[in-house]
């Protein structure tokens, strides 16, 4: 869900598709995502540790998009030139940005509230939101399986945030509206397909930094003095979720260039594996059963949806040539 240049996003979170067809190294392809999806993750798990250690959500989510803006710079810039950052739909980038600032800025928020396993989950609630919404707005032609997907995932939802699974409301609250976010997210991402991915990435971080810097004057001043006393190993935790964002997808455009969406999707939800073992292993916490129950039922939803626009999508390559 590729949670995108945010906190984390499902690691389905679709870049644009580069101009031309992905090169045929699938292998190559599924390990680049699988090690996006651990670079995510410990995105996700370095802005918990320091919001627990005092670091302000808003200051966190400025060096988050800072660091990310110019170690991209400095990556694609001088490979690809001042070109790069013209973008054929401006405005999308803008709103998909603005889309995802706020997925960062409410998974984090997520995160100080319940652990990083549940959250993740209910991330991966968005894409098949977008599938379900698809007929409106995207245009695309209504299909009964993409709504019942959705509605079957839903209900892996509810059973991860039932009453009595020990969730904060907040922490529900803030998951859903991040999986609102990454949908609003994902479908200006589709709007802005034709735009080259590495300008979709260095837009995303843009947007952050440049809404970020202008809020800077009401974000010190309760940071400072958290700052003043914060631990090198913290202010390494801190730094570093801007290298883990841009390195996290960085790593996703590799994937989804050397092989095609359909062969990754079900690896997307690998993301909840390397989720768990990070919060196992930082704070202890390892879902329950009926969780895991949630998390199964959101998952095999996603990957049979994926398997049926997989086929469907070749059934249709199939009649394009035969026509």
């Amino acid at each position: 869900m590729h949670r995108a240049a945010a906190g984390s996003r499902p690691a389905a979170s679709p870049l644009p598709s580069a101009p031309r067809a992905p090169s045929a190294r699938p292998v190559l392809g599924i390990v680049l995502l699988i090690l996006s999806a651990w670079t995510l993750t410990c995105l996700d798990a370095s802005g918990k540790w320091v919001m627990e250690a005092g670091v302000p959500l808003w200051f966190l989510c400025w060096v988050r998009y800072m660091v990310h803006l110019v170690l991209v710079l400095g990556l694609v810039l001088p490979k690809r030139g001042m070109g790069i950052l013209r973008s054929t739909r401006p405005r999308e980038q803008l709103i998909r940005g603005g889309a995802m600032l706020c997925a960062t800025a409410s998974f984090f928020t997520a995160l100080s509230y319940m652990p990083q396993a549940e959250a993740t989950a209910i991330n991966f609630l968005a894409p098949l939101l977008v599938l379900a919404l698809a007929p409106w707005v995207l245009k695309e032609p209504a299909r009964m399986s993409r709504w019942v997907a959705a509605v079957v995932a839903f209900c892996g939802v509810l059973i991860i945030i039932r009453p009595g699974g020990g969730l904060h409301p907040l922490g529900v609250l803030f998951g859903l509206l991040t999986a609102c976010c990454f949908t609003a997210q994902y479908i200006a991402t589709r709007r802005i397909a034709g735009d080259d991915p590495y300008t979709s990435l260095i837009w995303s971080g843009a947007v952050g930094s440049v809404c970020l810097t202008l809020m800077l004057p009401l974000i010190l001043p309760a940071a400072l003095p958290v700052l003043s006393n914060l631990s090198p190993g913290n202010w390494m935790l801190l730094i570093s979720t801007g290298f883990s964002g841009a390195l996290g997808h960085l790593l996703q455009i590799g994937a989804y260039r050397n092989a095609a969406a359909s062969t990754l999707a079900p690896f997307v939800y690998l993301q909840i594996v390397s989720a768990t073992t990070v919060g196992w292993l930082a704070w202890g916490h390892f879902p329950d059963a009926l969780t895991w129950l949630g998390i199964a039922i959101i998952c095999a939803s996603g990957i049979v949806t994926g398997l049926i626009e997989w086929r469907r999508g070749q059934t249709t390559a199939r009649q394009v040539r035969q026509a």
